[in-house]
Order: structure tokens, then C-alpha cells, then sequence
């Protein structure tokens, strides 16, 4: 039987779970899912929630009689978020932090680092980044469109290991178990192909808009990365019980990768390098020998013109030892390098992070 192990996971709660009513946030069904979260951390693990219910909690405050258009949308969202994250807050005693995302910004490189380090930051703070799409301000062509895919990409840009998809049923079924009897629950997935989404339905409630379709693509985005998935159901408190305990209630999808080899797949073979970092004896021997972050004091010289979040290759002499991914440009490097961290802000008017490559966007060749 297969074991629950994780240490960071995305955990993803839909509208159906936070407003069951349709009309409001609710702790019907979070009490357990609260409690799952505090136990896990207080055992060292890491996580992030994925959270609905920001329109359907401003529902109740925007009377409307008609179909709601965007704009009563977006007024319903921002009406509704700050109800949401109260709603998350009173369960712990540690701090929730909101984290607001579209898919522009998923897409632009710059945005894409900036989301990872302000996550990577607010985990070493000890606080619970919980992050809902915008829809206050994005429109069709700017929406991820569903939270489970957003699980996934938010899974992709903090480097989780597990995403866990909270459902109103069980998992993937034969069929659906709503219309049929006969339908078995499928406890796990090695490979999901045509016939795994054939398996999905329509959307599950009048309150969201994910189906087990999305709740697929997401497992097939985050397996394909080396990130495992599992569907369990929300409204069982019984299911948090036996993930804190190791077992796994509902569908797991198995990884094809391990999460660092899919990382080191991707920055390897994937990423072109737009430019070049060169390094001291010092600062090579930081990054092979301790797994260190590379520091603008050990950078000697720069080749190319990079911007923020592209990939670079890192040289000692004549050697590529190393690619990453760059958190400052090109131009600020040459004005930063061999300088100390602390000096950064002093030199570029700003500091967006005292590391030049940080050693989660780096592999050594």
C-alpha cells in the first residue's frame, strides 16, 4: 500500500468547500482541513493554500436579481476576498497572507520569479501564503479560468512536491458516482493518457466552475514536473485524518519524476542561457562543494544581456560549472558584482533579494 510522504504541498479548496451556501464563507467543512494544516506544520512540512470563494462570499453583499455581469463579478470578488482570508484567518494562530495572481503573470518571467521568492519568503516567515485568482481585475483573457489548474501552476512556482486537490467526492471514479451505482473509486494513476480524461465529467456543483476534467489537467501538469497529486474529499473530515496519518483516501497520481530531476531536466535541457556569469575560486567552491547560493561578491565578471528570471550559465575560468535562473538583470549585475550583499541597495537604489541565483534555480553541470 502506497505511503503519504511530502514535505511541501499546494493544497487546493474550491467554492464548494469555503461557501457550500453559495452566498457565503462557511467552517462547515474546514475545521478538519484547519486542523490538517496546523498539525503538518507543527511536524516541519510546508504549506500553501490555493483557495475559492472569493465571488460566492460577496455574493450575499451585492444584491443581484439578473445574471451578474464582469464588472458585479469583480465588485462580488473584492467584496468577498477580505471575508475569505478572514474567514481562513480565525482557524490559526499564525499569520495568513494573501497572495492575488492572474495568468499574466504567471506567464511573464519577471512576475514568475518575484511570485516564487515572495513565497519561498513568506514560508521562511512562518506565515500560510494563500493565493486566489485576481477577479477583481482580470477578464477572460487573463484568467487561468479554474482554481485546480491554478493549484498546479501555484505547485509549479513554489517547487512543491505533492498538490492535494480537495473535492466534494472521493477521487477519480470508473464512472460518475453520482448516476452510477457501479462506479469504483480508482485509488491510483501511473500514467494519464486519452482514456484517464475520458473518465472525467461536467463540473461537480453550481458553486465552482472545475469539474474532474480540470482536476486532471492540473494532476497532468504536476505529474509531468515531478510533483505527485492527489484527489481526496474535502467534506470527509476523515480524509485530512488519514493523510496525517500516511494513508492516502482518495486517488493518488504518481509522478513520472522526481521533483529535482524534473527541476534539473527543465533548467538543463530546456532553458536557453542568455548570457554568462563568472565566478571566483570562492564562490565555486560555495556552489559545489556546499550547495550555496551564488552572491554578487564572488562575481568577477558578466557576458550577454540578460534580464531578471533568465537563465544564465555560471563560469569558473573557462568551465560552465553551473545554470541558473538570474533574480537581477544584466545591467544591475555589472554595478553589484563583487560587491556585498548588504551593499546592494545601496548601489541600485532597491533589493529585491541578497542572492544573485538562488539554489532552488540552480544546477550544477
Amino acid at each position: 500500500m502506497n505511503r503519504l510522504n511530502w514535505q511541501r504541498a499546494v493544497i487546493k479548496v474550491g467554492s464548494a468547500l469555503i461557501a457550500p451556501n453559495g452566498d457565503e464563507c462557511s467552517a462547515r467543512f474546514l475545521l478538519a482541513l484547519a486542523r490538517f494544516i496546523t498539525i503538518s506544520r507543527e511536524s516541519g512540512k510546508e504549506i500553501i493554500l490555493v483557495s475559492s470563494g472569493s465571488v460566492a462570499a460577496g455574493r450575499s453583499k451585492v444584491k443581484i436579481r439578473h445574471n451578474a455581469s464582469i464588472a458585479e463579478k469583480q465588485a462580488m470578488a473584492a467584496i468577498g476576498q477580505t471575508q475569505m482570508m478572514a474567514n481562513w484567518q480565525r482557524f490559526f494562530d499564525f499569520p495568513c497572507a494573501q497572495v492575488l495572481l492572474t495568468a499574466d503573470d504567471l506567464r511573464d518571467r519577471t512576475r514568475y520569479v518575484n511570485i516564487k521568492n515572495t513565497l519561498r519568503e513568506l514560508l521562511n516567515h512562518n506565515a500560510l501564503p494563500i493565493v486566489n485568482e485576481n477577479d477583481t481585475v482580470a477578464v477572460n483573457e487573463l484568467k487561468v479560468g479554474d482554481n485546480d489548474n491554478l493549484g498546479a501552476y501555484t505547485a509549479l512556482v513554489a517547487q512543491a512536491d505533492t498538490l492535494i486537490i480537495c473535492s466534494d467526492i472521493d477521487g477519480l471514479y470508473t464512472a460518475d458516482p453520482r448516476k452510477d451505482p457501479d462506479a469504483t473509486l480508482i485509488s491510483e494513476v501511473h500514467n494519464i493518457d486519452e482514456s484517464i480524461y475520458k473518465l472525467a465529467g461536467g463540473a461537480g456543483t453550481s458553486v465552482g466552475t472545475g469539474g474532474m476534467r480540470t482536476k486532471i489537467e492540473a494532476a497532468d501538469k504536476c505529474t509531468s514536473s515531478g510533483i505527485q497529486t492527489i484527489i481526496v474529499n474535502g467534506r470527509k473530515g476523515a480524509s485530512f485524518d488519514a493523510m496525517l496519518n500516511g494513508s492516502i483516501p482518495g486517488t493518488l497520481f504518481h509522478a513520472s519524476n522526481s521533483p529535482k530531476k524534473a527541476r534539473r531536466l527543465w533548467l538543463t535541457h530546456t532553458l536557453k542561457t542568455c548570457g554568462r556569469i563568472h565566478v571566483d575560486e570562492g564562490a565555486k567552491a560555495a556552489l559545489v562543494d556546499r550547495g550555496a547560493s551564488l552572491l554578487p561578491s564572488g562575481i568577477t565578471s558578466i557576458e550577454g544581456n540578460f534580464n531578471q528570471g533568465e537563465a544564465v550559465e555560471i563560469c569558473f575560468e573557462k568551465q560552465v560549472i553551473a545554470k541558473g535562473l538570474a533574480l537581477y538583470n544584466a545591467r544591475d549585475l555589472m554595478l553589484i558584482k563583487g560587491k556585498n550583499s548588504q551593499h546592494i541597495a545601496d548601489v541600485l537604489g532597491y533589493e529585491t533579494t541578497d542572492v544573485v541565483v538562488h539554489r532552488d534555480d540552480l544546477v550544477l553541470l
